[in-house]
């Protein structure tokens, strides 16, 4: 079985590419399992638990009822530990799922990873180092890391919320680990054909 993972900022083409992935390898015959970080995760696990509270729902406590969900820019020391921790559970329950996984499926495309998880927390500690978790991630066969200017995702129309300066923070601090990631950089400022057309040549 291969894990195949797809690493970038929000806009940046990872999610078209994995459905155009996993479209391909099932075509050739292939079992594939479409996997996201974030949807995996405790955190995420906790949060949905509030949507769905009736005290939260009726009190507007949680601050989840009737508001969309915002990408989180700013956390403080508490918050940014909370989702070290958390990381570290999830890569510890990933290892147990992957084993599951190994039984029934050839591939596995994950949209995001466990890297992503790792920039987002040096990202908001505003601390560039190591994370001790990192050593613990399982390595994909493939990581594929989708390059592209902020400027670019910001005139789409589904652009992220977050605006353009996170989003060069966060280009850059991605650029700075894709080598000891082991990522192949992805132009993903191509038309999504022509992204296509390399990613599936270096599988």
């Amino acid at each position: 079985m291969k894990l195949i993972t797809f690493s970038g900022v929000d806009g940046s083409g990872k999610s078209t590419q994995v459905k155009m992935l996993k479209e391909y390898l099932e075509s050739k015959g292939k079992r594939v399992y479409y996997f996201h970080v974030v949807e995996f995760g405790i955190a995420k696990k906790i949060n949905d638990l509030k949507k769905y509270c009736l005290f939260c729902q009726l009190t507007g406590r949680c601050g989840t009822s009737g508001n969309e969900e915002k990408s989180v820019t700013k956390a403080n020391f508490c918050q940014i530990q909370l989702r070290r921790c958390f990381l570290f559970i999830d890569i510890l329950r990933f290892k147990f799922f992957l084993k599951k996984l190994k039984k029934n499926f050839d591939y596995i495309l994950s949209d995001r990873y466990f890297y992503d998880s790792v920039i987002n927390i040096i990202y908001l500690s505003k601390k560039d180092k190591n994370l001790p978790c990192e050593k613990s991630i399982i390595k994909p066969d493939k990581a594929f890391y989708m390059d592209i200017s902020p400027e670019q995702i910001m005139k789409r129309e589904r652009r992220p919320d977050q605006g353009i300066r996170y989003l060069k923070d966060k280009i850059a601090l991605f650029k700075g680990h894709t080598k000891s990631w082991n990522m192949q950089v992805i132009d993903a400022q191509q038309e999504k054909e022509a992204i296509f057309k390399i990613i599936s040549e270096n599988l």
